[in-house]
């Protein structure tokens, strides 16, 4: 065997050889040759390899022995099936080979085994378990991010993605001349669950940003409470919206209240029920007169009353202007989880997407699915 990988040259057990009457001679040694192959592996688990054993004298040249082959096809009515690759065809071919060596020709025969790897093994270890691990890193966008679970979840795809990526190194042939296909999908798979790690983060950033950390800017009001909720199909403009629309009539009603008020009576005439300038008018009947005494308690009375309703709203105004600022801190917070759901919808139909498309590419290449 001249593509022998084998320590010893020759193979082979000892047996005769069958010589005729004729002069025809038969030589039937069996043994077990190893003998070097290159390996394709592109279309690795679904591959095919052509791998060449070639045999021939290594002293005689084709004057003192001639080699022929009884049929182009080779013999495969002993063979047994193997758990791992299939036989598709075996060809021989009787070459004559002038070698710089010698001036005399020699002869070989040349066996071409063409084999396909079965895939029925890698896609239940290998292949099934990614699309699995892929599709529970695009579920992982779906978890609330106050379930606190989110990126711990992520982290744990993707270590269990890298367990199954050194698998796959283990059983593929170590070579460089090529990237398998499975490699390449794994690949890819690998680059989706790391960045919707990435995203994850920017999920929970934004999730948990409120008034005192961050304010959010114009363009991402505009981006991600107006133009992509369009888009989404998400509810949260339209109440947006009209709570924005509720708030301004309030607003409207509130400034009309305040004007009706400052062209009405003072706050301590509208209490007491009495005039502005504190003054008895005159009626029909004639005047009435209050003595100097009576008319100095009313007026420390109505003093005091009046210093009572300052204090009262003053404190009435300070708990408004709280309740204000916390409903709009409150608002604040709510816009930025809001633009947080943006995110997530937005990562969730995009990585879909993109795992649908790599699964499609990169499997549907293949020369063959099942073998």
């Amino acid at each position: 065997m001249y593509n022998s990988a084998d320590e010893q040259i020759d193979s082979t057990y000892k047996t005769n050889v069958v010589v005729r009457h004729n002069g025809s001679c038969s030589y039937i040694p069996p043994g077990i040759f190893k003998s070097t192959c290159k390996i394709d592996i592109t279309w690795f688990p679904f591959d095919d390899q052509q791998c060449v054993m070639k045999f021939g004298s290594w002293t005689y040249d084709g004057g003192a022995l001639d080699l022929r082959l009884s049929s182009n096809e080779g013999d495969l009515s002993n063979y047994i099936s193997n758990g791992e690759w299939d036989m598709i065809e075996v060809r021989g071919k009787r070459n004559v080979i002038y070698y710089a060596c010698c001036p005399e020709p020699y002869v070989d025969i040349t066996f071409v085994i063409h084999i396909r790897r079965r895939t029925l093994y890698y896609g239940f270890n290998l292949i099934i378990p990614c699309v699995l691990i892929s599709s529970m890193a695009l579920l992982g966008f779906t978890l609330p991010p106050d379930s606190g679970e989110k990126l711990t979840l992520g982290v744990t795809i993707l270590l269990s993605l890298m367990v199954f990526l050194l698998q796959l190194a283990e059983t593929m042939p170590p070579t460089s001349d090529a990237v398998s296909i499975i490699g390449t999908y794994f690949a890819c798979i690998m680059i989706m669950v790391a960045f919707s790690v990435v995203m994850t983060v920017v999920v929970l950033n934004y999730h948990h940003r409120s008034q005192d950390t961050h304010e959010m800017p114009d363009y991402i009001k505009t981006l991600f409470l107006v133009w992509l909720p369009k888009i989404l199909r998400m509810r949260r403009y339209g109440k947006y919206e009209e709570e924005e629309g509720k708030k301004s009539h309030i607003n409207n009603k509130m400034k009309e209240l305040e004007l009706n008020e400052r062209c009405s009576r003072s706050l301590l005439a509208n209490v007491l029920d009495i005039d502005d300038d504190f003054r008895l008018q005159n009626s029909t009947s004639g005047y009435l007169h209050v003595s100097s005494s009576e008319e100095t308690s009313t007026v420390h009375t109505c003093i005091s009353a009046q210093r009572e309703l300052n204090s009262i709203l003053k404190e009435l105004r300070f708990i408004t202007n709280r309740m204000k600022e916390e409903d709009e801190a409150n608002d604040i917070v709510a816009e930025w989880k809001f633009a947080a759901m943006v995110v997530d919808r937005i990562c969730l139909i995009l990585f879909s997407v993109f795992a649908i498309i790599s699964t499609c590419v990169c499997l549907l290449q293949a020369p063959h699915l099942v073998a």
